[in-house]
């Protein structure tokens, strides 16, 4: 069976040329011309080498690499970046970013073809001669949001938690990554607020697994916690940080068997670089008409990022008791998509959750809403690899 190269540029005229020259020499081609869409085949089928553009609108081939080297599926394949940035500075950005080769544009087709074969022969004998410890495992990460504010994403996400620790006895972690405008350590009476706010000030390369752990607070539910501030003025910290909220990303993954980022609302620049790397991701929509269209439109703006849509599961919460609410057929009918998972209210038990600075989960083990939680996460196990 031929090898297949997927090529990721923007330019058309290099995916047909580039193509057509190795496909002369045998190998099985696959294209994509925006850096969304690269990974979504990636991530899909994933093939034996990736010929990856650095300068691409939106998500530029950096930010690629990175994505394709947190993902297990894809973290050992071969990167040749074949760009027309020149400098060192672009190739130590690129080889630092996860690449394996750097080739400058123009180059002649004996060239490009020489780098092909020998990145894929390298990678060839690794298969063939793997080290001798075993892969080390790793966790399966879910990013929460939704279309807007005030749908409840935070209690989803930290509910969602409790439940996976419970159920599992494995490691959780919630990661707040909502800088600025999180409720949950005041919710929880999680202090200092500071975790996340340290990491972000670190150069990426000291955000290891131990910073990370120094870093994470201890719930009573057994859950570690990444606490973001609540304090306003910190929100601008998360801007020109995406590189240290993705190796944040990446340390977790090896560090707990479940993590559960919660992303606010929206599809801001973060979100757009963060939600290509994870595993599943959650839509909380709230059963209203107005508020589904909205909804529908995030998710249209959602795929058309490069996501898969097997990836994205939509959660119903119904906050509150209002006649005027959808019902869940009404609600899928409406998003023209599937509903996972449909949270009734309880406002009287989040209430006495929140004077307890606990979860609406561990406070009555036997309400409808831990049995509700615990059936959603009975479905993201079922979606998860088995531990090994």
């Amino acid at each position: 069976m031929p090898e297949k190269i997927l090529i990721i540029d923007d330019d058309l005229d290099t995916l047909r040329l580039v193509g057509l020259m190795l496909q002369k020499q045998g190998y099985q081609i696959a294209a994509a011309n925006n850096g969304p869409q690269g990974l979504q085949l990636a991530f899909q089928t994933p093939p034996d080498l990736i010929l990856l553009d650095v300068m691409m609108p939106g998500m530029d081939g950096y930010e690629v690499a990175r994505n394709l080297r947190a993902n297990e599926k894809t973290v050992n394949i071969p990167i040749l970046m074949f760009t027309a940035k020149s400098q060192l500075d672009d190739k130590v950005t690129g080889f630092e970013a996860g690449a394996d080769d750097y080739l400058t544009k123009p180059t002649h087709p004996s060239e490009l073809h020489a780098h092909v074969k020998a990145l894929l022969a390298r990678s060839a004998k690794t298969r063939l001669n793997p080290v001798t410890n075993p892969t080390e495992p790793s966790g399966y990460q879910i990013g929460v949001l939704a279309s807007r504010g005030g749908l409840g994403v935070t209690t989803v996400a930290s509910n969602l938690a409790a439940a996976l620790q419970k159920r599992n006895s494995a490691s959780v972690v919630l990661a707040d990554f909502c800088l600025g405008t999180s409720l949950l350590p005041i919710e929880l009476n999680l202090l200092p607020m500071t975790g996340l706010t340290d990491l972000l000030q670190m150069p990426p390369a000291e955000i290891t697994r131990q910073a990370i752990k120094e870093h994470l607070l201890m719930h009573a539910s057994g859950i570690d916690i990444l606490v973001a501030s609540a304090q306003p003025r910190q929100a601008q910290a998360r801007e020109g940080s995406a590189e240290q909220f993705q190796t944040i990303l990446q340390r977790l993954r090896f560090m707990a068997r479940f993590s559960i980022v919660d992303l606010g609302t929206g599809l801001n620049a973060l979100n757009q670089k963060l939600l290509p790397g994870l595993d599943e991701i959650v839509l909380v929509v709230e059963p209203f008409d107005n508020a589904l269209i909205h909804a529908r439109t995030f998710l249209d703006d959602l795929l058309t990022l490069g996501i898969e849509k097997s990836r994205v599961h939509m959660v119903a919460n119904y906050r509150l008791r209002s006649e005027s609410q959808l019902s869940v057929p009404q609600v899928q009918e409406r998003m023209n998509f599937p509903v996972d998972a449909t949270f009734t209210p309880a406002p009287e038990l989040l209430l006495q959750a929140a004077r307890q600075h606990s979860l609406a989960y561990t406070v009555q083990q036997e309400s409808l809403t831990t049995q509700q939680y615990n059936a959603f996460a009975s479905k993201v196990e079922a979606r998860a690899p088995r531990a090994a």
